[in-house]
């Protein structure tokens, strides 16, 4: 992961995948610790699931912000800042006494977990073009798409350790660690004179600007719901290793394995495609792959009466391989379609893809967990939608927009006017 571009710090690609692994672990580190909570503050499954929504709606309305307000005073202090608060917030959770007060420190936390994904991306953007961007960001989202995965395992070994408190030390001291290597290592990569003023007004006009431009939709839809078909089953865990292979918390392997191995081949796969072949190739072969997946997971279903291992769960693998050869390139696109305001539009995405994963979480999932064939199907629905969504994209980009009226384009020169 050293080796990018001549460009960039060494240090750069580790730094920007320690910061996207604080978002989505901090999700799912916690989930092999309910019942211990629940034990501890006499509080069912409902109130336990609290812990999930009030991290993701206070990292939902943050996301918003991150990247507009990294715009206006630049990435490095936006993400050191996020990472010392999370590792306050963290201290506040592991000390909590109450239920309550383990809720409000999950919520601080949300809030400020998003700063490092968000503004990462940009700082991607900001540094890199071309192919040596996409080999970036695919080794980025390639530890993105593995934190989830690995997080119930590493939250099940501390429960060994410290219990339940053990897992918000270890992100506490983690987030610390991030701060500092930040502080020494990181270089700031939105320079004064490309900064914009962060006026709420201004940020409105900017967010609406993005739904106007055309290409800008599509790529957000396709990018946000590239993943998801994938986090359906990950959001399903528990229940598939527990329930439908009737296995212990020490079964969570078997699901989570094969798709480690799909997304560290794919971000391999992603980077070697970004000089050979076309960006158009590398986003179809990734939905192809996706695609092909879900069909695998849908005749895995109807083929055995109950999972079996380990052909219930291989189709993963494939799937992580599609997912990371699309969504780093879809990133990119997106980006690049307000080069000043990368950091609000990477703030658009991150808000939209957490909205989605979390009605995957929250809705689907419960609906679909029941069997293999319904999360089969379910994947598969979401991953067509995406696919739609980059078909759409290309259709209007072959096709030149028409000219804005005298009002748009006043407006489309003031929010991308530097201040």
């Amino acid at each position: 992961m050293s080796s990018v571009a001549p460009s960039v710090p060494r240090s750069l690609p580790w730094l920007l995948a320690g910061l996207s692994m604080i978002g989505p672990f901090s999700i799912d580190a916690v989930f092999p610790a309910f019942p211990l909570v629940g034990e501890a503050f006499a509080v069912d499954d409902t109130a336990l699931q609290q812990l999930i929504s009030v991290y993701l709606v206070t990292y939902g309305a943050m996301s918003l912000f991150h990247g507009a307000i990294s715009d206006a005073i630049g990435r490095k202090p936006v993400i050191i800042a996020g990472m010392l608060v999370y590792a306050l917030a963290s201290v506040g959770a592991a000390l909590s006494t109450s239920f309550a007060m383990l809720l409000g420190c999950r919520a601080l936390q949300g809030a400020c977990a998003g700063a490092g994904l968000v503004v990462g991306r940009a700082i991607v953007r900001d540094s890199l073009q071309g192919p040596a961007a996409q080999q970036l960001m695919s080794r980025v989202m390639m530890i993105f798409g593995i934190a989830p995965v690995i997080a119930p395992m590493v939250g099940a070994q501390l429960l060994w350790l410290d219990g339940w408190h053990g897992i918000f030390w270890l992100l506490m001291a983690f987030t610390v660690l991030m701060a500092v290597a930040l502080q020494l290592l990181l270089r700031e990569t939105h320079p004064p004179a490309s900064r914009t003023a962060f006026v709420p007004r201004q940020l409105l006009a900017g967010y609406v600007a993005f739904g106007r431009d055309r290409p800008f939709v599509p790529l957000l839809l396709a990018s946000s719901v590239n993943f998801a078909g994938l986090f359906l089953f990950i959001a399903s865990a528990p229940r598939i290793v527990r329930e439908l292979l009737h296995l212990s918390a020490q079964g969570f392997p078997w699901l989570f394995l094969p798709v480690v191995v799909g997304l560290v081949f794919g971000a391999w796969l992603s980077g070697r495609l970004a000089v050979r072949r076309s960006v158009a190739f590398t986003v179809n072969l990734g939905y192809a792959c996706m695609l092909g997946a879900s069909v695998l997971h849908v005749l895995a279903a109807l083929a055995f009466a109950q999972p079996k291992l380990p052909w219930s769960m291989l189709p993963l693998a494939l799937q992580g391989v599609g997912v990371q050869l699309a969504f780093p390139t879809l990133t990119l696109l997106l980006l690049d379609r307000f080069p000043l305001r990368r950091g609000g539009a990477s703030s658009v995405q991150a808000f939209v893809s957490l909205l989605l994963n979390a009605g995957v979480a929250g809705v689907l999932s419960p609906m679909l967990s029941g069997g293999m064939l319904g999360l089969g199907l379910g994947s598969l629905c979401l991953t067509t939608c995406g696919w739609l969504a980059w078909r759409w994209y290309q259709r209007t980009v072959r096709v030149p927009p028409a000219p804005p009226p005298p009002r748009d384009v006043a407006l489309q020169a003031q929010i991308a006017e530097p201040r």
